[in-house]
């Protein structure tokens, strides 16, 4: 998740639970500042987009992007880019004042969260076309079997590795393929004098993101986080501290820091996401990418960042017809490409995702972690999510810091969980 490696990440992403907010109708303002008219629903005056990309200004690709679709739906587009963490609330704060953006991009975390307090207007409303887009992707924006949005792209995590460390400690990068065969690596690694593995496992939401592909590659389901294969994930890691496979500054790594503990060139392998991608290129080592596997073996589920466009609940329910045509120019196939390689992406479908390992190879193992992720909330967890994820990542904090055993963490965190979630 991109969203885990910046500001807006460590949601994958921000994951503050907010509270629900009632009686939400809104009205977008005209050209001239004054309230908008049903007459403007089909063509002319201003409409409102709220983006978490404040990195990109009025030059960017990004913003010409927007400026198009704006010009194409007959409309002037008026932009402003948000921090994650402020856009949510700024969101929820517009809806409860009446005057919500048209359109809104947000974490794909946070759709169920707008969702549940009234904010977005479902598919079904809004009219957006949504056949195309991966299931496992547009999973992170339902919530009681609505959908609240079409995800602009997507980003997961992955194992980076040194082929120069792994070279000298005789390690076939091919061979490793589940959790047994890792261990085998990293032991090799650290006999021959390197350092095996770095990861994020930090007490915030970023650790959880980071943990979560090797809590379902174990089999293990959030709804029950001190099952057997649950508690086996926390084991590993934990193992792993003990033997020195992995350094003890992973408990308060986050995932910048634990890149820049690979770049080093002392490590074997990192999990980290498609947005280093343009850092690997200036470790000046040669570098490549598996993904993270499962506990017996193929791809584990990583969980999705990227973010959803959706359309707010508006009091003038005529402005959705250029709302939908807004989105549908942001997500269309050809659009899709330049704003998923600007936005450093996978597509959400397969048709675009194949012009992207077209151009560009490297993205072949981006491409399969994506179709294997899964979104946070899904399993129809919405609002539940921030509440089990909270005591997961104590649950690790305790385990890899030696305070309590996998089991009593585990045992400890999905009291927790239950207990939050009812």
């Amino acid at each position: 998740m991109r969203s885990a490696a910046r500001s807006r990440r460590a949601a994958g992403a921000s994951l503050a639970v907010l509270a629900a907010v009632g009686g939400l109708v809104a009205c977008s303002s005209s050209s001239d500042g004054g309230p908008a008219t049903a007459g403007q629903a089909t063509g002319g005056g201003t409409y409102t987009i709220w983006d978490p990309y404040p990195q990109y200004d009025k030059s960017s690709e990004w913003v010409k992007l927007l400026d198009k679709c704006g010009t194409d739906a007959g409309v002037k587009v008026e932009r402003t880019g948000y921090d994650t963490s402020d856009l949510t609330n700024k969101a929820l704060l517009a809806a409860q004042q009446g005057n919500a953006p048209d359109v809104l991009i947000v974490d794909n975390p946070v759709v169920s969260t707008l969702a549940e307090a009234g904010v977005l207007t479902t598919t079904e409303q809004n009219k957006l076309d949504v056949s195309a887009i991966a299931p496992n992707l547009l999973a992170a924006g339902q919530s009681g079997g609505k959908t609240y949005g079409v995800p602009i792209g997507a980003n997961t995590l992955a194992l980076y590795y040194n082929k120069d460390v792994l070279k000298k400690a005789g390690v076939d990068v091919a061979a490793v393929k589940d959790w047994p065969s890792l261990t085998a690596a990293l032991e090799k690694v650290k006999a021959a004098g390197k350092k095996g593995i770095t990861f994020s496992a930090i007490g915030t939401e970023e650790g959880s993101f980071q943990f979560l592909p090797w809590f379902w590659g174990s089999g293990a389901a959030l709804t029950k986080l001190d099952s057997p294969e649950g508690v086996s994930a926390v084991a590993l890691w934990s193992d792993w501290l003990k033997k020195g496979y992995a350094p003890n500054s992973v408990i308060n790594n986050t995932q910048t820091t634990s890149w820049q503990e690979f770049a080093t060139g002392d490590f074997a392998f990192a999990e980290n996401g498609t947005w280093q991608l343009a850092n690997a290129k200036k470790t000046g080592f040669e570098y490549g990418i598996i993904p993270v596997p499962g506990k017996a073996g193929g791809t584990a589920p990583a969980p999705t960042g990227g973010e959803f466009v959706s359309v707010p609940v508006q009091s003038d329910t005529g402005r959705y017809a250029t709302s939908q045509k807004l989105v549908t120019c942001l997500t269309s196939t050809d659009n899709s490409l330049a704003t998923t390689t600007t936005l450093s992406y996978v597509a959400p479908t397969d048709a675009v995702q194949a012009k992207q390992v077209a151009a560009d190879p490297e993205l072949k193992v981006w491409v399969d972690a994506v179709k294997a992720a899964k979104g946070r909330t899904s399993d129809d967890l919405g609002t539940k999510y921030p509440k089990i994820s909270e005591p997961m990542w104590g649950a690790v904090q305790a385990a890899l810091s030696g305070s309590k055993s996998p089991q009593e963490a585990m045992t400890a965190a999905q009291a927790a969980a239950a207990s939050a979630t009812q």
